[in-house]
Formats: structure tokens, C-alpha cells, sequence
């Protein structure tokens, strides 16, 4: 949120820039039209993955980027503490169909200020931007309760699925050859890494293959 000073010398508040990043298109839309039918908000550009959004964020420098988790690409959480970095007067907000808590310590951890399901974007996202632009941190109440009840899980582990899309991973498959052998879609697949990097706080694939090597995975 910018302020510029006023008449007298009180504060004046002005624009709050924002960045969307979701690979839907009618995601989007929709909550380009949430968002700037609240005062004071502009969304400034729009991105389909993690790393269009670090380049539109790196060229709006944004007050806040809405960010989803699962998209194709990079994982978001790879991403979010480059985008930090780059960037450390953006906050970010994600916003996500992932509900455990899991994901939403891990979110924190990498440095977002806010944590949305999308199924309460309608009722929670404005006040979540609004928050992350003042410099608060909002969690979803309802996520937010899970979240202090639930110990963290050890760093590794991983589901027996996650396993086997790991040791393909190390092993130099691609995403669309996991999803032929494991008879599953790219998307789930996408998701299993996402999960995979985030429980091991690993980013990338040599970090992956490491990990693959040191745990007898491959050979």
C-alpha cells in the first residue's frame, strides 16, 4: 500500500498494485473483479505460473502478489523466497486448494503474509490483502485452529506414492512419463513433487536426486 502525504500533512492513502498468478484464466478473471471492486485496488498483471509471476513482480514491484501453490512449472513455494529477495516490499498472499496444514506452515515458513482456501476467496481474500499490504500476517481462521493443534511432520514423510514419484524424479522421468507409468494425470503429479519438495525442503532436481541417492532410492 503506498501513502503519500496530504493537505496539512495527514496521510493519504493511494493505490494497492496487485499481481494474480493462477493457471486459470477464469480464475483469474474472476478475482481480478473481487479485488478491484474494493477501493484502492489494482491488479497490474496477471501470470499462469510461479515464474511469469516473479517477472511480473520483479517489473510492477507490487504491494501484494495473490499467489496459487499448485501450477505448472516451478513449484510456488521454490519460488515465493526468490520472490522475496527480489522484491521485499511485495508481500504475498496465497491463495490455494490446499488445506492442510502442512502446506500452510510451510507457506509461512517461505515467507507469504497470507494463507487463503480457495473456497473462501469470496469472504476472505479482501481482508487477507488488506492485511498482508498493512504488514500483517493472515492465516484462515478455520486453518488457522488446525494449525496450532497439529505437531509438524518429520521433514521425510513421504507417502508411499510420494516415494515412487521421487525415485522417477531422480531417476530423469518427466512429469508426463510418471503420470504414464504410475497411471495417474501430469496435474497429479505436479502435485506429489510440490509435496515431496515442500515435506523434505528440497528445491529442485539435483537436491531431489541427492536426497534419492542418499536414501538408497537409486543406484
Amino acid at each position: 500500500m503506498n501513502i503519500k502525504p496530504g493537505p496539512g500533512g495527514d496521510s493519504v492513502e493511494t493505490t494497492t498494485t496487485l499481481v494474480l498468478a493462477d493457471d486459470h484464466t477464469v480464475v483469474r478473471s474472476a478475482l481480478k473483479m473481487l479485488l478491484e471492486a474494493e477501493p484502492g485496488f489494482e491488479v497490474v498483471a496477471e501470470a499462469g505460473d510461479a515464474d511469469a509471476a516473479k517477472r511480473y513482480v520483479l517489473g510492477h514491484k507490487p504491494t501484494v502478489l495473490v499467489l496459487d501453490l499448485n501450477m505448472p512449472g516451478r513449484p510456488s513455494l521454490e519460488v515465493i523466497p526468490e520472490i522475496r529477495e527480489a522484491s521485499p516490499a511485495t508481500e504475498i498472499v496465497v491463495l490455494t486448494m490446499q488445506n492442510e496444514p502442512a502446506f500452510a506452515r510451510k507457506a509461512l515458513q517461505a515467507g507469504v503474509r497470507g494463507y487463503v482456501l480457495k473456497e473462501a476467496a469470496d469472504t476472505e481474500l479482501v481482508q487477507a490483502v488488506r492485511s498482508a499490504a498493512a504488514g500483517e500476517t493472515y492465516l484462515q481462521p478455520s486453518l488457522g485452529a488446525r494449525l496450532a493443534a497439529e505437531p509438524e511432520a518429520p521433514a521425510d514423510d513421504l507417502s508411499k506414492r510420494e516415494g515412487e514419484v521421487l525415485r522417477l524424479i531422480a531417476l530423469g522421468h518427466t512429469n508426463a512419463d510418471i503420470a504414464e507409468q504410475l497411471f495417474l494425470s501430469i496435474r497429479t503429479v505436479e502435485s506429489h513433487r510440490a509435496h515431496i519438495q515442500q515435506k523434505l525442503g528440497l528445491a529442485g532436481r539435483a537436491e531431489l536426486v541427492r536426497y534419492a541417492l542418499e536414501r538408497g532410492l537409486i543406484t
